[in-house]
């Protein structure tokens, strides 16, 4: 409608153009100037209707742009959808295989996905160590773009404060320590987007138990290194692994096996038991789950 009412304006302004055009070519032949009124005319008409199908062609291009913008946005949403599915049902190698093919893309939700699915690749038990630290590098890659495209993503902070800790594994003590105050800020950051993520409070507990736990040769390192090195308690972790498990109760057996493992290191067996049994029953849909089982039952056997 908006096309045809824009033609049905245009008609008018030929005719008018077109008498104008002869006057003009009149008077010019009468002072001598080459040139005939049938010839200007004719190239009159064919610039005006040249015009017009420009005019055309412009309104289809943005019609045709419209609708792939549309068509890209269902096409990734759709992906997205497959991804989530594949995730929740433990199908690692097919994720991956699935969002490899869109490495060059630049949505951040689908690049933090791509992240994951590299990283969740690495920690596999077959993945020999020189394709693990490959993988890991990649998922920083990922991470990276994904935060760079939108920087208001929650899990885009997160993904990308894992894989810095993970690359960390390669880069040496003193990378490490300093990548810490890098990660405990993207983390704090994806809790200030989502504070119902609980996911993101997990990992701040385990940022805490962490450098709670930090050999003493290490602290000292830290000291030599950096005037306030990181640090903190088995408190401050304890409280975060309780405040994700009642933003999402049960959503994942390792934040069950870190309270079990935080009130060991605060001497509380009683509580310590109670959470290792939740971990050790707990639903084992991935490779992970198992490895936890099998920790937490050697745990209580110690108890």
């Amino acid at each position: 409608m908006a096309l045809s009412s824009r033609l049905w304006h245009l008609l008018p302004l030929r005719r008018g153009a077109t008498q104008s055009f002869r006057q003009l070519a009149r008077t010019w032949g009468s002072r001598g100037h080459c040139g005939s009124e049938v010839i200007n005319t004719r190239t009159f008409k064919k610039g005006l209707l040249f015009s017009t199908l420009s005019f055309l062609g412009f309104e289809t291009y943005q019609v045709i742009s419209q609708a792939a913008v549309v068509h890209a946005t269902a096409k990734v949403e759709e992906i997205l959808e497959q991804a989530d599915y594949l995730y929740e049902s433990g199908e690692t190698e097919k994720l991956y295989q699935l969002l490899t093919q869109y490495k060059e893309s630049e949505d951040a939700e689908l690049l933090w996905r791509l992240a994951r699915a590299s990283r969740d690749i690495a920690q596999l038990s077959r993945t020999s160590e020189e394709e693990k630290k490959v993988l890991v590098y990649e998922a920083l890659e990922y991470a990276k773009r994904a935060l760079e495209k939108n920087e208001s993503s929650f899990a885009a902070h997160k993904w990308y404060a894992i894989c810095i800790s993970d690359v960390g594994d390669y880069e040496g003590i003193k990378v490490k320590i300093a990548n810490a105050y890098i990660i405990k800020e993207h983390f704090q950051k994806a809790i200030d987007l989502n504070p119902k993520d609980a996911t993101s409070i997990h990992l701040m507990g385990i940022w805490c138990y962490t450098f709670a736990e930090m050999p003493w040769y290490q602290r000292r390192i830290a000291k030599v290194l950096f005037a306030n090195p990181p640090s903190s308690t088995y408190e401050e972790a304890l409280k975060y692994f309780h405040r994700a498990e009642q933003v999402d109760p049960n959503f994942y057996s390792k934040n069950l096996l870190l309270l079990g493992k935080t009130y060991l290191k605060l001497n509380n067996k009683k509580l310590a038991a109670f959470w290792l049994v939740k971990a050790k029953g707990y639903p084992a849909h991935t490779e992970e789950d198992k490895q936890i089982q099998t920790e937490a039952a050697q745990l209580l056997t110690g108890l």
